[in-house]
C-alpha cells in the first residue's frame, strides 16, 4: 500500500470534498485511491496498491489547493504525461504590494492576460495566493512557465504574446514535419 500525505487550506478543503463529498468520491473513483481528510488540520491521507495512481492523485489534491476547481484539476488525469507545475511568487516579493502587482500582470485586465496564456499554450493556470500553478503537457507548461516568468520580470504583455505565438507557430510546424 502507497500513502502520500499534504496538507490543504482550510479555504479549500470544502472544494475538495465537494457537496456532500462528491468531489472527494469522484476523485476517488476516478483514480482508485482512497481519500482521507482530516477537516481539523487540513490533513489530506492518499492511499492505493498503486503508486503511480497515489502520485498523480497527489497532483490533482495539490491542484485544487492552488486554487483550481476540481475539473479543471481533472485535466491531469486526461493523460500520463500531464504535468503539474507551481512558481512561488513569494521569493519573488518582497511587499504585500508588490505582489499584487505580480499577480495584477499574470491575471491581466478581467482575466485577459491569463487567459491568452492558457489558449496560446493550451494550458490550465490558476493565480492562487502566492503562487502560480500550471496544468498542462511537459513542452506546454515550459512555454507558459516562461511566459508567466517574462511578465513576473516586467516584460511588456504584447512581446509575451509575441513569444507565446512564435512557439505555437513552432510547435505547429514541428506538428507539421513530424506528420510529413
Amino acid at each position: 500500500m502507497t500513502r502520500q500525505e499534504l496538507k490543504v487550506t482550510s479555504a479549500r478543503l470544502g472544494v475538495l470534498i465537494g457537496k456532500s463529498g462528491s468531489t472527494k468520491r469522484e476523485i476517488e473513483e476516478k483514480t482508485g485511491t482512497i481519500l482521507r481528510i482530516d477537516s481539523e488540520e487540513g490533513m489530506v491521507t492518499i492511499e492505493a496498491e498503486d503508486p503511480v495512481a497515489v502520485m498523480t492523485t497527489t497532483n490533482v489534491v495539490s491542484a485544487i489547493n492552488r486554487g483550481f476547481s476540481p475539473e479543471r484539476a481533472y485535466r491531469l488525469l486526461e493523460d500520463e504525461d500531464m504535468m503539474f507545475d507551481v512558481i512561488d511568487l513569494a521569493d519573488l516579493s518582497g511587499t504585500t504590494r508588490h505582489l499584487e502587482r505580480l499577480r495584477g500582470r499574470i491575471i491581466g485586465k478581467a482575466g485577459t492576460s491569463r487567459a491568452q496564456i492558457e489558449d496560446m499554450t493550451g494550458t490550465e493556470l490558476s493565480v492562487h495566493g502566492k503562487t502560480v500553478a500550471i496544468i498542462g503537457l511537459p513542452d506546454q507548461v515550459e512555454t507558459a512557465r516562461k511566459a508567466v516568468e517574462m511578465l513576473i520580470q516586467g516584460v511588456p504583455h504584447e512581446h509575451v504574446y509575441a513569444f507565446l505565438d512564435r512557439k505555437k507557430k513552432e510547435a505547429k510546424q514541428a506538428m507539421l514535419e513530424y506528420y510529413s
